[in-house]
Order: structure tokens, then C-alpha cells, then sequence
């Protein structure tokens, strides 16, 4: 049988990332994927060595929009260590309140776009109402919707008054309600469980050996979520990682999906618990030494690793991303799929190439 090779990306209709595949085909079904990577690489790595440190923590939030509080938080946390700041209490709460309101936003965006990628629109519109007031809370407590700015070293730079956190509690409880009545969708419909059940099935040993992360490597069975270490005020809060054995494109969605409501269950843990105080501290002197900071992004545990020298200017930041974590499971489960589930399952594993190019 004669193989055919078909370039995937890195512009598709259906794709929302730009990652360019070159699938060996024969006849409809896949047998060899091939990644070509580098359409957005912009060198910020190498940026936050010529700027100061101060003024990376808004080099790194750039590095992704959907995801840009967890970066720099996990950014934040690395020099907090190296400078032994002690961060106020109140600061460790809003900061997980405001990561917690970018996963929502983060899973909310995936599920309408996966809706889209089969052709659900109705689905796509209603996930994305809901997507809506998550952004319209962040723009109301920080300024921006996508791009929040809130983390500094040693703190937070906003903070949120006893009434806005109230209303918080009370959008995100909306939200709940309504995703609670589209879950029936999700779980039950028949266009949904004929493009995800039994898609893109991923071993636990492999997910295990290929290093998946986030929601990719907990549908396939494995309880791994870095949050459980309890950093910031995660070790106050309680909950547990969302888990699905199956391992295929339903199990995958149904991890983002039940994540939305932990998510929520979280940002009113911490409404709850959140003590007065500041939100600062001062930051006096350089970060001198090296660190890791690892924070668990809505993709998968993303790591930071600083090298600094007692100066104004790093030495070396390397980040790995969740998305170059998870991409060698794609190039996985492609082969022996249909080419029509090609931008489903690219889209399971949630890219981010922004993140993974930078």
C-alpha cells in the first residue's frame, strides 16, 4: 500500500495553535507523525537575562496569555526562595484565588473549543457564555481579562475588598450551575461519545514513561497534581486530584470538566479562609543562587528553573512547559488513528505552542 504525507498546521481551520505535523498516511488511517516545531519562537528566555529580575516577573507572564498568572507566580515563588522572602498569608490566598479564576477560564476556553472541533456550536456558545464571566471577574479585581499582572516578588500588587470577594463567590457559583446543565451534554450526548470514547487511548505505563503531565497523565489513571505539595496556601485547602482511568479523549474531557468544579469549590475554600493583612513585603538586595519552582498550570506542572548571581540580572532562566511535557504522547497516540480525528486529539492534550516556543 502506497503512503501518503500531509502537512497538518501549523495554520488549520480547526487547530487554535500553531504546531505543524507532517502525517505519513496510508489511505485514511495514520502510521508515523512528525513534529516541526519553531513558527513562534521569540526568545524570551534569552530576554529575561538583559532585563532586571524585577522586570521579568512581566516577561514571563507574555510567555502565554492563558496560563500568564501561573507563570509568573511560579516565577515569583523562584526568586522568593533564592531571596528568602516570607510571603504574607493574605498574598498566598489571592494568588491562589486568581490561578484557580485562569483554570477555570483555561478548561472553560478548551471545552467550547473542542465542542467547535466536532462541529458542536450550540455547545461551543454556551461553554464559551460561561468562559465570559470568568474573564469579566478577572477584568473587575485586577484590570485585565487575559493578562492580570497581579503577582510581584514578595507579594501581590492588588488586592480584593470584602464585597468583591463575595461576588466572586457568587459568579462562580453561576458558572457551576450552568456547567453542571451542559455536563449532561458532555457525558451523555451521542455526537460526543461517538468522537471521544475510545480515541486516542493513552497507557498509564506510557502516559507514565513519556513524563505526561496535568489532566493528559490523570486520565490515564496516574494522581498526579503538584498542588498537593501545598504551595502558596494550597496546603490549607482541601481537595484531591481529579482522576479518570480510561485514558482515551472522553476520559481526558471529563477530567477538565470535573476540574471546573474543583476549581470553584477551591476559589470559595480560600474566600472563606482568607486572612486580613498585607499583601507585600519589601524587597531588599539580589537573588543570588539556583532554584526550581514548579507550579501546576491548568495543562500540567510547569518548571522553572533560575540561576542568579547576586546582580540585577540573571544568569540563566529555562522553563520546561506542560505542552513539550505532553507533545511525545501525541506523537504516540496519532499513529493507527483516523486523519478526521487528527484535531481532536491534537486538541486533548491541550497545546499550548506560545508556552512550549516562547
Amino acid at each position: 500500500m502506497s503512503k501518503t504525507v500531509i502537512p497538518f498546521g501549523p495554520q488549520h481551520p480547526v487547530l487554535p495553535e500553531p504546531l505543524h505535523l507532517k502525517l505519513v498516511m496510508e489511505d485514511e488511517v495514520i502510521v508515523e507523525a512528525i513534529p516541526a516545531i519553531g513558527y513562534v519562537h521569540r526568545g524570551l528566555e534569552k530576554l529575561t537575562e538583559v532585563k532586571e529580575f524585577t522586570q521579568n516577573v512581566f516577561i514571563v507572564e507574555r510567555i502565554c496569555g492563558i496560563c500568564s498568572m501561573m507563570h509568573a507566580m511560579a516565577y515569583c515563588q523562584g526568586v522568593e526562595t533564592l531571596m528568602n522572602l516570607q510571603v504574607p498569608d493574605r498574598a498566598k490566598y489571592l494568588r491562589v484565588i486568581w490561578a484557580e479564576l485562569h483554570r477555570l477560564h483555561s478548561h472553560l476556553l478548551w471545552l467550547g473549543l473542542l465542542a467547535d472541533a466536532f462541529g458542536f456550536e450550540s455547545l461551543f456558545m454556551q461553554v464559551w457564555r460561561n468562559r465570559e464571566k470568568v474573564m469579566d471577574i478577572m477584568e473587575e479585581t485586577a484590570g485585565g481579562r487575559v493578562i492580570i499582572s497581579v503577582n510581584a516578588i514578595g507579594g501581590t500588587r492588588r488586592d480584593m475588598s470584602p464585597e468583591a470577594l463575595r461576588k466572586v463567590a457568587v459568579i462562580v457559583d453561576e458558572i457551576k450551575e450552568d456547567m453542571i446543565q451542559l455536563e449532561k451534554v458532555f457525558m451523555a450526548d451521542y455526537t460526543v461519545k461517538h468522537r471521544l470514547v475510545g480515541v486516542g487511548v493513552l497507557d498509564p505505563a506510557i502516559a507514565y514513561e513519556l513524563g505526561a503531565v496535568g489532566p493528559m497523565a490523570r486520565a490515564s489513571g496516574i494522581k498526579q497534581d503538584f498542588r498537593t505539595t501545598g504551595y502558596s496556601a494550597y496546603g490549607e485547602l482541601d481537595f484531591e486530584p481529579v482522576v479518570e482511568t480510561d485514558g482515551d479523549s472522553y476520559a481526558r474531557t471529563m477530567v477538565r470538566l470535573r476540574e471546573v468544579y474543583q476549581s470553584v469549590d477551591l476559589i470559595k475554600q480560600a474566600i472563606g479562609k482568607i486572612p486580613d493583612g498585607e499583601i507585600s513585603v519589601p524587597v531588599k538586595g539580589m537573588p543570588n543562587g539556583e532554584v526550581i519552582s514548579r507550579v501546576e498550570q491548568p495543562r500540567g506542572e510547569v518548571l522553572y528553573y533560575l540561576k542568579a548571581n547576586g546582580t540585577k540580572n540573571l544568569d540563566r532562566l529555562r522553563i520546561r512547559t506542560p505542552t513539550f511535557a505532553n507533545i511525545p504522547t501525541l506523537l504516540k497516540m496519532l499513529p493507527g488513528s483516523q486523519l478526521a480525528d487528527v484535531p481532536i486529539l491534537i486538541l486533548t492534550i491541550d497545546p499550548c505552542i506560545s508556552c512550549t516556543e516562547r
